[in-house]
Parts: C-alpha cells; structure tokens; sequence
C-alpha cells in the first residue's frame, strides 16, 4: 500500500485491518509519517490459520487509514482475497485390542480437521485366512471440523473349543479421496488386535473333577454313616409298645363288631320270640335292654369315636356365583369331630373359598395367597347329627400350571379328617 501527503503540513497516518481478515492480517509499519508531498509504503501480510474455523473461498479485506489531524478525512480500502482449502484428516481405533470366543469389536473415529468436507474410505489391511474384517460402512463423508464413527467387526474363520487363546494382528487404513488430477493423500493407518479365546474356560474340566469328586464323597457318607445310622433309628423305633399302638389305630374297635353282631342276633330273636320279650318287659326287668353302662348302641367304646376322613374337589367357571360342594354329611344319630382340614390350589387360581358347617362359616381364604394350606385343631369341631360340611368357591381368574395348557375352570381340592361317634342322648 502505498500513501501520499498531498497537503502542506506533516501528516501521520494510522492503519486499521477491518473485516473477517482483521485477526490474522498485519500491517508494517502501524502508521506513517509523511512531509507534504511526500509518499511511503506500508506492507499487508496475510496469515490465515490453518483450522477449520477460516473457510475457503473469496473473503473481503478492508484497510482503514486514519490522518490523525484531520480524522474526517479517513478513507477505507477494500478488496477481496482468495483463502485457499486444505485437508486434514486424523483417525482413532477404539479400542486397539479386544477379546472374545465369538468376535472382536471395535469403533472407528475419523477426524476431518480441515477447512472442507471429505470423503475417506476404510480398508483392512494384515487380515489373514484365519479371520474377517468387516466396517459398517466402509465410507465416511466427514464434515469440516467434525468427527464420524464406523462400526469394525473382526470374525475369526474357526471356532476355538479350548487351548491357548488366538491373536490376530491386523491394521486399518483411512484414506481420503481426492478431486482428479491431484496428487493422493497419505493414508492414517491404524494398527489393531483381536485375541481369541477359546470357548470352554481352562477351569471347567476342573471343576466338573471337583464336582464329580463331591458327588462320590456325598454318596459315600450316605451309605457308610447316614442309611446306618437312619436304620438303627428305624429299629429302635419299632417296639412292642409302638406295634400294639399301631394295631389299635387298624382296628380302633374290637369289639364293637362282636356287639353290633350280638345285636343283631338279639334282633333277631326279639323277632321270633316277642312273647319272651314281652314277659321280660312285664317282669319289670329294665325299660332299655340294650343300653348298659359302659357301652354304646353303636358300638364305640367308651364313645371314643371311628377315624373319618372325605374328600371333595370343586370346578367353578369366572364369572357368575360360587359353586358349593357337599364334603360330608354327618349320618343320623351320630356326630363328627373335624379336627384337620387340607386345602389344595394345584393351578394357582384366584378368587374365593369358604369351607362351612351347619353353624356358618369354618374357614374363608382367598385363593390367590396359597398353593396348599393345612390347618390342625386341638380342640375339635363338633359338627351335629345330620349336619354337613360343605365348600364353596368363587373363581375370578383361573391359573395356568408350568409346562401345561391352560385350564378353563379353577379347581380346588377339600380333604377333611376326624373322627365320628355317637350322639349324645338326653335323659328326659
């Protein structure tokens, strides 16, 4: 640049760069100063940075000269200049190594650094027989000042069961492409691993040693010490007291069947001889011939009572009102004392059961809190001459069993035990 005084006073002159070149444009020197009619020359020096922030192309530079007796007189210079584009490009493999019986995986990472978009292709280099490389994709547009990522697989050609692991060595080149009739760019190249490990761990055969070995110890102890040890406790168990009990429990009534019999038999002479029968009666002999102290006109001794058991399963649909049961019904004359009550929910139903007696409700459970439910009274419940036990079960949702198709209906299942004896008889 060049400036002349065209005044009749010394004049100094300031330079100014203005515009989108003014941070990395320098003026030399800063300023001038001119005798009248004199001239002088100042130098501009451009030095664009090389990042991606300066974009290519026609960029307009402006020079401010400023007098500094006369700033009304300041004149600007403008024109444009032209920023050239350069590539660069960087690139980063993550991770470098990786290990697996089945495939290694790993993340690619170009870097255009650049003032303009390119395009780079990926390629394998070092890949051998014994294993693939495979990029997804294999070409990246990369925008100035930005960063792409590709996907890279590495497959071994064969499955490793067991023995030393395998390395496989391979490398990735990144290379951008370039307009025609330029000159190539230098690749990046990346250099990578992948260990291959083999499928079955070195510690399984061990541990199928030490597990077969605690197999042998466990079936060992139980048959030099535990069955020993759990027969003599069965031995010990079975005493003359403990066969005469279970004797007793089999027949808990030995001689009711002989009374029943002779009964019967009085029965039956009472049928063919009424006149002694009458004579007795007339002689003032007793009102009631067969009831005794001591005995009972079933048969029970001592009123103890006959082990009882029933059982009852129920089907209700979703929907509509419960579905009721008989479990047991209490023949006349007798009366029944309930004392275990077992409840099953093999399909894992839901909805309502209520177990009752003639007196109202026994027990109300909701299906859904239980798959089996016992319950064992030391008091009895005394369930009256005639009376019944019966079981009611409302379904809302019918449950499915594992590895079965599934039901249409909820199903539950009642068993009840005690034991049934003889009403008692009132004296007026």
């Amino acid at each position: 640049m060049r400036v002349l005084n065209s005044g009749t006073t010394v004049e100094e002159c300031r330079f100014e760069v203005v515009g989108p070149c003014a941070g990395w444009t320098t003026v030399e020197p800063e300023s001038l100063s001119l005798y009248p009619g004199a001239s002088g020359t100042a130098v501009l020096t451009l030095r664009p940075p090389r990042t991606s922030q300066v974009s290519p192309g026609e960029t307009p530079l402006g020079l401010r000269v400023v007098p500094t007796s006369e700033h009304s007189e300041t004149v600007v210079l403008e024109r444009t200049v032209t920023v050239g584009t350069f590539t660069e490009v960087t690139a980063e493999l993550v991770p470098p190594g990786s290990n697996s019986p089945w495939r290694g995986r790993h993340k690619v990472a170009v870097d255009s650094r650049g003032n303009t978009p390119v395009t780079v292709d990926l390629a394998a280099r070092g890949a051998t027989e014994r294993s693939r490389l495979m990029f997804g994709p294999a070409e990246l547009e990369v925008p100035p000042g930005q960063a792409k990522f590709t996907t890279l697989t590495v497959r071994p050609a064969k499955r490793l069961w067991r023995g030393t692991p395998i390395t496989h060595p391979f490398q990735v080149a990144v290379t951008p492409r370039v307009a025609e009739g330029q000159d190539p760019y230098q690749p990046v190249v990346l250099d990578g691993s992948y260990e291959q490990q083999p499928i079955l761990p070195r510690w399984l055969p061990r541990a199928l040693v030490v597990a077969v070995l605690v197999a042998a110890a466990l079936v060992g102890l139980w048959y030099s010490v535990l069955r020993p040890t759990v027969r003599s406790a069965a031995r010990e168990a079975i005493t003359p007291q403990a066969v005469e009990s279970a004797l007793r429990e089999g027949n808990p009534d030995p001689g009711g069947t002989g009374g029943t019999g002779s009964s019967g038999q009085g029965e039956g002479g009472t049928g063919s001889g009424g006149t002694a029968g009458a004579d007795a009666g007339s002689a003032g002999s007793g009102g009631d011939a067969s009831a005794s102290p001591g005995s009972s006109a079933t048969g029970e001794p001592g009123g103890s009572g006959t082990p009882k058991s029933a059982r009852v399963q129920v089907r209700d649909a979703v929907g509509g009102g419960a579905t009721r049961r008989t479990a047991y019904e209490v023949p006349a004359g007798r009366t029944f004392e309930l004392t275990d009550i077992v409840i099953q929910n093999p399909q894992g139903d839901a909805g309502t059961l209520v177990v009752s007696s003639d007196d109202g409700p026994l027990l109300t459970l909701a299906l859904e809190n239980f798959r089996d439910s016992d319950y064992h009274f030391v008091t009895p419940i005394e369930v009256r001459s005639a009376g019944r036990i019966t079981v009611s079960v409302n379904c809302r949702r019918v449950g499915r069993p594992v590895g079965a198709p599934a039901p249409s209906q909820c199903s539950e299942s009642l068993f009840l035990g005690g034991k049934i004896g003889a009403a008692a008889q009132s004296n007026g």
